[in-house]
């Protein structure tokens, strides 16, 4: 991969975004810790969980940079799944103990009938063995104990769900959804639609928000470029982190303002939303238009 910004200033690399592969067998935290050390920034933090057996795209934001991740972890994420039917867990996943076992008589147009139900915006009960805090203890703690755990469901929006390959009793498929979808959950309750049972053995995700395989580097490679001390050039920069947003460009003197709170004005509105970036590239605020007065508010302002 390239360095997305060939005229980026190595002094003042110290904010952005790392895209990285994460490998199966660490956690997205292990990541993290491993960038701190790394890059001697302890300033970092992912944007969404992928689970230890899970690999692919984990965004990972670097100094000023993290501010951002209450809006980044809200992207939408992609994913290709392996789940194999005939066969429950209670984990939803192949680390679990097996709660049920049947034969797999399904075809493969049934299959994708049985898809159908779950696009759209549907109720999904996230797995017993998760970080979903009930009444301030971690899901999993309580399961692990052997304890009842009493989910509630939540809504989330499945954009697309497509067979990628059918070898039974394995099918691999495409997940498109919004954040906070569990593939565990949605591979159980495929199986259960099905009557025959399933659960996940495989997970990648392909795409976090805007980013996607192609931005992301191998953890690997990263670690090397710590030792000869070139990682910064797989950094990017942090305007690019919600580069599907509108954005306005603000002239010195607006920077300047906007640093300090201040509001700026514009014709026309361009999203409620919007990226303050400067002449630079830089980016200097979150803005909200107010169409009231025409003006765009700082909302959340960077590099002050």
């Amino acid at each position: 991969m390239e360095n997305q910004n060939s005229n980026f200033d190595v002094k003042n690399a110290i904010s952005g975004v790392l895209v990285v592969d994460k490998p199966v067998g660490l956690t997205s935290h292990d990541v993290v810790q491993i960038i701190r050390k790394g890059t001697n920034i302890r300033r970092a933090g992912h944007t969404g969980t992928l689970d230890p057996r899970a690999s692919g795209v984990l965004v990972v934001l670097i100094g000023p940079a993290v501010r951002l991740s209450e809006y980044v972890s809200a992207s939408d994420k992609r994913y290709q799944a392996i789940l194999r039917l005939g066969t429950s867990t209670d984990t939803y996943d192949a680390e679990g103990q097996v709660t049920s076992s049947s034969a797999v008589n399904i075809t493969e147009k049934e299959f994708e009938e049985a898809l159908k139900k779950f696009v759209g915006e549907i109720e999904q009960v996230p797995p017993p063995y998760s970080a979903v805090k009930v009444k301030g203890r971690k899901a999993y703690d309580m399961a692990r104990e052997g304890e009842e755990v009493d989910l509630q469901p939540r809504k989330i929006h499945v954009y697309s769900l497509d067979l990628l390959e059918w070898a039974p009793p394995e099918a691999v498929i495409d997940v498109y959804c919004s954040s906070g979808t569990y593939v565990r959950s949605l591979a159980h309750d495929l199986g259960e639609a099905l009557g025959c049972g399933a659960h996940l053995i495989g997970l990648r995700r392909t795409k976090s928000g805007r980013f996607t395989l192609r931005d992301a580097v191998p953890l690997r490679k990263l670690r090397e470029t710590f030792d000869t001390g070139t990682w910064y050039h797989y950094l990017i920069p942090a305007a690019e982190a919600l580069s599907d947003w509108p954005a306005i460009e603000l002239s010195h003197e607006e920077v300047e303002a906007v640093r300090h709170g201040h509001r700026v004005s514009r014709t026309g509105e361009k999203g409620a939303m919007v990226r303050g970036i400067s002449e630079q590239g830089e980016l200097v605020a979150l803005m909200q238009f107010d169409p009231e007065t025409n003006e765009y508010q700082p909302k959340k302002v960077f590099f002050s």
